[in-house]
C-alpha cells in the first residue's frame, strides 16, 4: 500500500503526477499553513518570451492561515488573465484547444478555497491522462490524526495501513526515516525523470505547468509520465 501526501497544488508540474501515479492513497495535506508563494496558488506557464506565471489572487489572506481557509479573491478577472496568456503562448499547439478546455471546465466553477481549486486541478490533470484510475483520495483532516512533521506523517501512514511512503526531496530536511523503518515502512524519495517531449519555445523546460504537456500533446502525454524512486538511505547519502 504506497501513500502520498501533500499539499495541493495548482496545475502542477510533470514530476508531480510522476509521484501521484504511483500512490494508492493520496492524502490531500490542506489543513497546514498556507505558504505565500508556493505552487499552491501559482504555477509557471512556457511562452515565447519565457515563463510566466498564472498566479491565482488571493483574499483576506492572513498569517498561520490554512490551505482549506484560503480564498480566491473573484474581485479580480484572473480567469480571462490566465486563459489569454495560455491562449497566445500555445497558440501553435496542436493540443492548444483541448488544454484551454481543460482549463476552463477546472477554473470556471467557483471554489471553496485555493486548496479546493488546486485539488481539482490535480484530478483534472490525471484525468485527462488517464493516470491511476483507482487511486484514492483521503482528505488530512477526516483523519483527526493531529501533530506536525514527521510525526504526524507518520501517524497518517500507519492509520491508512501503508506499507511505503513516496515523497518529494523536500521531506529530507525533516523526515525521521529511522522512525518509519521501526515499524516496517519503506520511505521512498521521487527521482523525477521528467522526460523531454516537444515543447514549444525552445530548449525543453521540465518545471512548467503539465498544461504544457497537455498542449503540446494530449492524453497521448501520459507516455512521458514514467515515475521512478530511489530508498531513502540511498537518497540520503547522495549529493545534498
Amino acid at each position: 500500500m504506497r501513500i502520498v501526501i501533500s499539499q495541493s497544488m495548482y496545475f502542477p508540474w510533470v514530476g508531480f503526477l510522476e509521484q501521484m501515479s504511483l500512490a494508492d492513497i493520496f492524502v490531500v495535506y490542506d489543513d497546514v499553513q498556507f505558504s505565500k508563494g508556493s505552487f499552491t496558488s501559482r504555477v509557471q506557464a512556457k511562452t515565447a518570451a519565457g515563463s510566466r506565471w498564472l498566479s491565482v489572487p488571493l483574499r483576506n489572506l492572513r498569517l498561520g492561515q490554512r490551505i482549506d481557509e484560503v480564498l480566491v479573491d473573484e474581485s479580480e478577472d484572473w480567469r480571462s488573465c490566465q486563459r489569454g496568456i495560455l491562449r497566445q503562448a500555445y497558440a501553435d499547439a496542436p493540443f492548444a484547444k483541448e488544454m484551454l478546455r481543460l482549463f476552463d471546465d477546472i477554473v470556471e466553477p467557483p471554489a471553496q478555497s485555493i486548496g479546493e481549486l488546486a485539488l481539482r486541478s490535480m484530478l483534472g490533470l490525471q484525468a485527462h491522462f488517464g493516470l491511476n484510475p483507482s487511486l484514492r483520495i483521503v482528505r488530512a483532516p477526516d483523519l483527526g490524526i493531529g501533530g506536525s512533521g514527521s510525526e504526524r506523517v507518520l501517524n497518517i501512514v500507519r492509520a491508512l495501513g501503508g506499507s511505503e511512503y513516496i515523497t518529494g526531496h523536500g521531506a529530507r530536511k525533516y523526515l525521521d526515516h529511522a522512525a518509519f523503518e521501526r515499524v516496517g515502512i519503506a520511505v521512498s524519495y521521487m527521482q523525477y525523470r521528467c522526460l523531454p517531449y516537444p515543447q514549444l519555445h525552445g530548449p525543453f523546460t521540465p518545471s512548467v505547468s503539465a498544461l504544457d504537456l497537455t498542449a503540446n500533446c494530449g492524453p497521448a502525454g501520459a507516455q512521458y509520465i514514467q515515475p521512478a524512486t530511489i530508498s531513502w538511505s540511498n537518497f540520503t547519502h547522495g549529493p545534498a
